[in-house]
């Protein structure tokens, strides 16, 4: 996730000319200028004021004229166009088009001293948090928390931890510097290209070992077991390897990477399209589960993780900032309960800060919501309703299994 914000403009008052100008509404200038003289709020208050009294003194209580509001919307729709070019790079129809991750994994040529760099707010990197912690490699591999920043950067800052039960921005506790951009610029022969999370880093080489989601979620589930304090636990078994597989076919691109084709369409049939396939395949699913506990049957796999992440922020903000609005998640039974029960693992709450995803999106994503107004969080997607019983146990014969391997000798 990267994304743009626009440099700040400045406004200028000059002085009226001397000639006497009849106003059809009853603004004193004297009341004008006073007002603006004495207010004592912010200057992002003053530029505010000094705004509605210009208003106010053009065309006083009335509308703006038809000239100014169609020249202010083909202004705002270009530059609008120009910054989702950049933010959200699109096909010829418009339909959202995800870049591919730049580094991809190479097993062989990673070490045991690795550092995780993430951000709250993305799904992808939230992967690879969950998978960390089931697994057990919090110390095996620690990790910096980058925040949102006002560019559209991802910033390392020191955020009090006010709640221990969840995970906050940080500083970045390797390689000590401001940014994101900063760390892919360390390594050998910089990088100048998008920095993203979740993104694994060898420490002793200072090099980006890999950038790709999926990539890493693996790694973590088989590549270190021998330092997991969990290798027990398998998310993707051989015999379900296929089932999972065909699962995150139809996933990824309908569902993890359709809410952005959703909220990143520049035209309406691109739109359409997305959200046609979005919809559709969340009744599939939740027609599904309405039988299996998880995707693949009474285990957990990778496949539930992707899905959960996404699922996790759906009411959150989705439905509302992508426009995913024919159904919230909460409608559908099924699939509602079902991310309930993955959210009761041990480990996986804390990893979800409402908080922090609602500004990273609604506070950072500027050309879908130029105001930046965050608004109310949505009761059902508080953590004391996520508690309430999923009652999905009974589905499974073998329903506490992931729950057991994962309260079984861990110290608190």
């Amino acid at each position: 996730m990267h994304c743009i914000s626009l440099p700040s403009s400045h406004l200028l008052l000059h002085s009226p000319p001397k000639t006497t100008l009849k106003l059809a509404s009853h603004v004193s200038p004297r009341m004008f200028f006073n007002d603006s003289a004495t207010n004592n709020n912010s200057g992002s208050t003053n530029g505010f004021s000094l705004i509605k009294n210009v208003s106010q003194l053009l065309w006083g209580a009335s509308l703006p004229p038809g000239i100014l509001i169609s020249t202010v919307r083909t202004a705002w729709t270009s530059t609008w166009q120009i910054m989702m070019s950049q933010l959200a790079p699109s096909d010829p129809s418009g339909a959202y088009t995800r870049p591919p991750s730049k580094f991809r994994l190479n097993p062989t040529a990673a070490t045991t001293k690795l550092h995780l760099y993430v951000g709250l707010p993305c799904p992808w990197a939230h992967r690879t948090l969950i998978v960390r912690a089931l697994k057990g490699l919090e110390e095996a591999v620690p990790v910096s928390v980058a925040g949102h920043g006002l560019d559209g950067s991802w910033e390392f800052k020191d955020v009090p931890d006010k709640d221990n039960d969840i995970l906050v921005p940080t500083m970045d506790r390797v390689n000590r510097c401001r940014n994101l951009k900063e760390v892919y610029r360390l390594r050998k022969g910089g990088y100048d290209g998008r920095a993203t999370v979740p993104m694994l880093w060898d420490v002793e080489k200072k090099e980006v070992v890999c950038n790709e989601s999926y990539d890493i979620i693996e790694f973590f589930n088989s590549g270190l077991n021998e330092l997991a304090q969990h290798p027990g636990l398998d998310l993707s078994p051989l015999e379900l390897k296929e089932e999972i597989e065909e699962w995150n076919r139809v996933i990824y691109p309908n569902v993890n990477n359709g809410v952005y084709r959703c909220g990143f369409a520049q035209s309406q049939e691109a739109y359409d399209v997305a959200v046609s396939g979005l919809f559709s395949t969340l009744a599939r699913i939740d027609d599904h589960l309405g039988s299996s506990r998880y995707l693949c049957g009474d285990r957990l796999t990778l496949a539930d993780i992707c899905l959960f992440t996404t699922l996790i922020r759906f009411d959150l903000v989705y439905n509302v900032l992508f426009k995913c609005t024919k159904k919230k998640l909460l409608e559908y039974t099924n699939l509602h309960a079902y991310m309930r029960d993955v959210y009761q693992i041990p480990k996986v709450a804390a990893t979800c800060n409402f908080l922090e995803i609602m500004d990273g999106y609604y506070r950072m994503l500027f050309p879908l919501n130029p105001g930046s107004i965050r608004p109310v969080m949505p009761s059902v997607c508080e953590h004391e309703f996520l508690c309430r019983p999923s009652e999905r146990e009974a589905m499974s014969s073998v329903g506490k299994r992931v729950q057991h391997v994962l309260t079984c000798n861990v110290e608190p």
